[in-house]
């Protein structure tokens, strides 16, 4: 039987994992306790797993080739055991070199030219909706949606940020 350690490097080189997401596989595989936490430390001391490393280049990659907001990266970054301090920092680090208002407007243009047989009115509050589940900020949203189809932006009118609870439960149903 392959040992924590070696468990744990097979699954670091096919992709990269938090450390939490690390911790669950090799308990599932039957791991104990000890095993899996000398197995960590020593791939921590090798620098072969690192939290905020992944997440950095998580945040980085959800943005550039998802197209996804920091709402979003955030939640997902939580769901794999990353610490919220070093997702913050990451989605700073993220943010500086991606602008999330380009990866919106991405996310929007495309939207738009797949769904060009909807009324424009609907398709913009659909868009909305589109945007906020990907985990953009609300007031982000409204104004790059104002800018890009000033046209409709009638449409936008009554359309309130929703509250962070709120773009959770959202992003559950997605």
């Amino acid at each position: 039987m392959p040992s924590a350690y070696q468990r744990a490097l097979r699954r670091l080189s096919r992709r990269d994992h938090s450390e939490q997401e690390i911790r669950r596989a090799l308990a599932g595989k039957g791991h104990e306790e000890a095993e899996i936490d000398e197995a960590v430390a020593r791939l921590r001391r090798e620098r072969a797993l690192d939290d905020a490393g992944f997440a950095a280049r998580f945040a980085r990659s959800r943005m550039v080739w998802s197209g996804l907001g920091r709402n979003r990266i955030r939640r997902d970054l939580g769901a794999r055991g990353v610490a919220r301090a070093t997702t913050e920092a990451a989605l700073r680090e993220a943010a500086s070199e991606v602008s999330e208002g380009e990866v919106l407007e991405r996310a929007a243009r495309r939207y738009w030219a797949l769904h060009a047989t909807e009324e424009p009115r609907q398709r913009v509050h659909k868009l909305w909706v589109f945007l906020l589940r990907r985990g953009f900020p609300a007031g982000l949203v409204q104004e790059r949606l104002k800018s890009l189809w000033p046209r409709w932006t009638d449409a936008l009118e009554g359309l309130e940020p929703a509250s962070e609870g709120e773009m959770e439960e959202h992003g559950r149903d997605s």
